[in-house]
């Protein structure tokens, strides 16, 4: 981590950057919509920064790294001054706090609300590996399985989220029944382009079953074949067109 003076209230600030975009490149992907999501960094044993919401929310296509704030496993301020001036923390603050409690291998937490998503799971389609090399991290994701958490409700409260936690697993991510996803990675990178892998695979299940087609998973031959081609690929590379894809479709244009 970079940044890391917290005495000011303001510190962290390559960090509060990047959930700050990671933010809007869900909103330009169509994977949260208005003001509903959010997305957390866990950025010692104990705090994390987590987007939060002001009094002139605007929702995430519009966020910027003065809706990341810092805060403690209990949600109350990582240091002075950080939820003043009408900041709160989400409403589902213990879905992410619950996850970084029970999954040390996890650094950040996505939750979006896509409705490819919810549509394919309320339709009973589940992520499965029906692609190939079209997205070969998210193959590989959805022949590992996608669990789903079977209840629709918001996830207040630490025993919400813990029943939810436990519906993820030791996996990268789970489908919430008619809610929406949360997903896992050991960056924010990594667990926005889970996220986004997941919602393509509900859209293809969706557009294949409403042309009248069948699902299909991948051939066990085939997915032995598809070849792990690096963070520097999946993450970097990735990452860069994401960021350049949100730049280029907001005023200001691409960043240098």
């Amino acid at each position: 981590m970079n940044d890391r003076d917290l005495t000011s209230g303001r510190g962290l600030t390559a960090e509060r950057q990047l959930v700050s975009d990671a933010c809007r490149i869900l909103a330009a992907r169509g994977l949260a919509d208005g003001i509903l999501g959010h997305i957390s960094l866990r950025v010692s044993e104990d705090t994390l920064l987590v987007r939060c919401r002001g009094p002139w929310e605007r929702g995430l296509l519009h966020t910027t790294p003065d809706d990341i704030h810092l805060v403690d496993l209990e949600g109350k301020a990582g240091t002075a001054g950080e939820l003043e001036g009408g900041w709160s923390t989400p409403n589902e603050l213990p879905l992410h706090t619950e996850v970084l409690r029970a999954r040390p291998d996890v650094t950040a937490v996505v939750h979006a609300h896509p409705a490819a998503v919810v549509a394919a799971d309320l339709a009973g389609l589940a992520i499965r590996p029906i692609i190939g090399a079209f997205d070969i991290p998210g193959t590989r994701l959805a022949a590992g399985g996608v669990p789903v958490h079977p209840r629709g409700v918001l996830i207040h409260n630490r025993r919400l989220a813990d029943e939810m936690t436990r519906s993820l697993g030791t996996r990268p991510a789970v489908v919430l029944r008619g809610h929406g996803l949360t997903s896992t990675g050991s960056c924010v990178e990594e667990a926005v382009l889970r996220a986004i892998s997941i919602d393509t695979i509900a859209r293809l299940s969706l557009t294949i079953t409403q042309a009248g087609g069948t699902l299909q998973d991948l051939p066990p031959d085939d997915l032995r074949e598809l070849p792990d081609l690096g963070n520097g690929f999946n993450h970097d590379t990735a990452w860069r067109h994401e960021l350049t894809r949100v730049h280029a479709s907001q005023p200001g244009g691409v960043p240098a």
